[in-house]
């Protein structure tokens, strides 16, 4: 390990790159503690405890949106952006090839940019609403030119984060955003370590250590999960071209468990904070009904195993949705068909689709079921345990150790091209 750290420093290009992206990480981080003047942070801080939704929205900021800092909302709204758009190329034909193409995709990637802007700004308008109409006198009556100031601003922080996301994915260590979601979740462990320190008490001495079997098996679990493969035999046919021979070969075409990464747990949240979000504005509103409805939709959220079957739920479907996206068994059979490549017993062309769709969604089943248990994971444990907060739970776990291990498979894949340049 030493050696390959030794050896990573050694390439300057590499170099570079890694300390780019950490300097980046750190700007980030140094934003995320910028406050917007105005704001009463204690009681941000006891509002922000004692809601589960937004909570959970402060910890994928990053504690941006808990200091009210000028990148509160985080990339939560490119996200929602690019949630739009996938789900738009799925109903809409021409979305749908522009996202086979090179330049389509990079249309696409530009209107999901602009896209943001409005999102960010509407997300920014409901955030700060609530926090004016909630109890605690947290923002209070703010001038209409200092409240469009902050929308602005919140607005930029935003757009800034993207644009960091799409400089780090530019070095080719790892993905921008979900970098970004990773220092956000480490950076809290800290304080929280410090906090369970300070409140250590011997009779939690078992539950602590149960936490700690845990969180070591999920990430066992994470990492076999995420190099799970199921490796199809392919053969290709021999071919002679005058005295020489070509093909007969045989390899395997590898089928990941886990295809969508962590891209189903992000959708699944984005998607399940929305409703208890927009009910917020409500609760108080001049129509009885409407608050009431407002309080009801909370109420129901705020109910853990409604919640918990929910997500359970979500993270199944956007994980099947989202590799219906990247995977197509039409594609890989007619390049297999093109190239002389066959499975052993099954025909080229229509056969072979079928085959690659029918192995690809026993071995997505497996993948699926294993995102959603991880997902609900901290709220069985803390059903179990009593246990309110968690240092880091099943969906925090899950990102980080599949970030890490994206950034070591990119970085080995750069120091592999640079030997193989060094023999040429």
């Amino acid at each position: 390990m030493f050696e390959k750290l030794m050896k990573i420093w050694k390439v300057r290009d590499l170099r570079n790159s890694i300390l780019f992206v950490l300097g980046m990480l750190v700007v980030f981080r140094l934003f995320a503690h910028v406050p917007i003047p105005g704001v009463d942070g204690m009681a941000l801080k006891k509002l922000f405890d004692s809601n589960q939704v937004l909570g959970l929205l402060n910890i994928f900021s990053g504690g941006g949106m808990e200091n009210f800092s000028i990148v509160m909302m985080g990339i939560a709204p490119y996200i929602t952006s690019s949630i739009i758009f996938q789900l738009l190329g799925m109903v809409i034909p021409k979305l749908e090839e522009m996202q086979k193409e090179e330049s389509g995709r990079q249309r696409i990637n530009s209107w999901t940019r602009w896209a943001t802007v409005p999102l960010a700004a509407m997300q920014a308008y409901g955030m700060i609403t609530l926090l004016r109409k909630s109890s605690g006198a947290i923002l209070g009556d703010i001038a209409m030119f200092d409240f469009i100031s902050m929308i602005i601003i919140i607005t930029a922080g935003t757009v800034f984060l993207m644009w960091i996301g799409e400089l780090i994915s530019e070095k080719k260590i790892g993905n921008g955003i979900s970098m970004l979601i990773f220092a956000g979740i480490v950076s809290r462990l800290p304080s929280v370590i410090q906090q369970s320190i300070v409140s250590f008490d011997q009779t939690q001495l078992f539950t602590l250590i149960g936490f700690v079997v845990i969180g070591l098996i999920t990430i066992v679990g994470v990492v076999i999960i995420n190099e799970g493969q199921r490796k199809i035999p392919v053969q290709y046919a021999r071919q002679v071209r005058g005295s020489r021979a070509f093909g007969g070969t045989s390899t395997h075409l590898p089928l990941r468990v886990n295809m969508a990464g962590v891209i189903p747990i992000i959708f699944a949240i984005s998607v399940i904070l929305f409703p208890p979000m927009v009910a917020q504005f409500f609760i108080h509103a001049q129509t009885a009904w409407v608050a009431s409805f407002a309080n009801w939709l909370i109420q129901v959220f705020n109910n853990q195993l409604v919640y918990g079957l929910v997500y359970f739920f979500l993270v199944l479907g956007f994980t099947f949705f989202y590799t219906e996206v990247v995977f197509h068994p039409e594609k890989i059979a007619e390049n297999l068909q093109k190239q002389g490549g066959f499975i052993p017993g099954i025909r080229p062309g229509r056969q072979t689709t079928e085959y690659l769709s029918y192995t690809a969604r026993r071995i997505i089943l497996t993948g699926a079921l294993f995102l959603a248990v991880i997902a609900v994971l901290p709220l069985v444990v803390r059903y179990f345990s009593g246990i309110q907060s968690l240092a880091i739970g099943g969906t925090s776990l899950l990102i980080v150790v599949s970030v890490v291990i994206d950034m070591v498979k990119q970085i080995e894949s750069q120091l592999t091209m640079r030997e193989y340049e060094g023999i040429k």
